[in-house]
């Protein structure tokens, strides 16, 4: 139920897609303490984006999931922010999270919802 989609400006290459999604799923389902099998990962990469009047590398992320606290999300946009940095060299202050917490009667998965 974990989901998270990264948009960014900047080009990603095939080589590098498989060990980002990956990382990102990892990460999810390690900071929200859900089973990986739930977690969902989408990237969009060399979207035409502007942050502060400029095209340099950014980020725009969507966080969801059933249940994230308060203190889920603090650690997870470090943890965000330090993986845009060393993968995709994108500073912190260029990114900005979208966190949801979503109830479970509004997540459907395998014909029913989780609530």
């Amino acid at each position: 139920m974990p989901y998270l989609k990264l948009t960014t400006n900047i080009a990603i290459t095939n080589t590098q897609t498989p060990e980002l999604l990956s990382q990102f799923s990892q990460l999810l389902s390690k900071e929200t303490a859900k089973p990986e099998r739930y977690v969902m990962v989408e990237l969009l990469a060399q979207q035409p984006m502007l942050f502060a009047g400029t095209d340099e590398p950014l980020a725009y992320i969507e966080c969801k999931s059933i249940g994230l606290s308060i203190g889920q999300t603090k650690t997870l946009a470090v943890a965000i922010c330090q993986l845009l940095k060393t993968k995709l060299s994108i500073d912190s202050e260029r990114v900005y999270i979208e966190f949801s917490d979503c109830k479970a009667d509004y997540w459907g998965w395998n014909g029913s919802t989780f609530g």
